[in-house]
């Protein structure tokens, strides 16, 4: 190959629904390919989130909803966890250093309480995230994804409503083979 090397870094970001919903994201990442001019590489998606995931499948409305209810059964909201025993959290102190590090001052007992009183119940959705996965990436060629033609890039919200983003790291050569 011939040519220089590109690296470019850009989000998509959603503003999702409530529960679990599913976006198809797979123009944003097209457009993300052809604005950074790769000819050859490959297009790297990452989740930011730890109850969100993303995937590649057929985003068609049936099967969304379908992976929607089988994603509920694999993980019920309401079934108990032991994430969501607020009133015990944080337990130990790499936990207590991590909610430290994010700002939270929890040695107050107010602002400990604060903390937990923002905390969601969604063991469900850390569990889920884990399952649909955190990242994908595509191969470029010839300046597009190399997807089948009924495959889409989805970001799946576990724990909604949130705002949401994706990152998206196109790197390969700006001119042809």
């Amino acid at each position: 190959l011939k040519g220089a090397m590109s690296f470019t870094y850009s989000k998509i970001e959603r503003q999702t629904q409530t529960g679990i919903s599913i976006w198809d994201v797979t123009a944003e990442i097209r457009d993300a390919v052809q604005e950074a001019g790769v000819k050859e590489g490959f297009v790297n998606i990452i989740n930011q989130h730890t109850t969100t995931g993303v995937l590649i499948n057929e985003y068609e409305s049936r099967l969304v909803d379908d992976i929607r209810q089988f994603l509920f059964k694999i993980a019920p909201s309401q079934a108990p966890y032991l994430h969501n025993d607020l009133h015990l959290r944080p337990q130990s102190d790499e936990d207590k250093q991590r909610v430290l590090t994010n700002g939270w001052d929890i040695s107050d007992p107010a602002e400990l309480e604060a903390w937990r009183a923002q905390e969601p119940l969604n063991a469900h959705s850390h569990l889920l995230s884990m399952i649909v996965g955190n990242s994908e990436t595509i191969p470029v060629s010839g300046g597009k994804l190399c997807i089948g033609q009924w495959q889409s890039v989805m970001l799946v919200d576990l724990d909604g409503p949130r705002s949401r983003s994706l990152g998206v790291q196109v790197v390969g050569n700006t001119l042809g083979p």
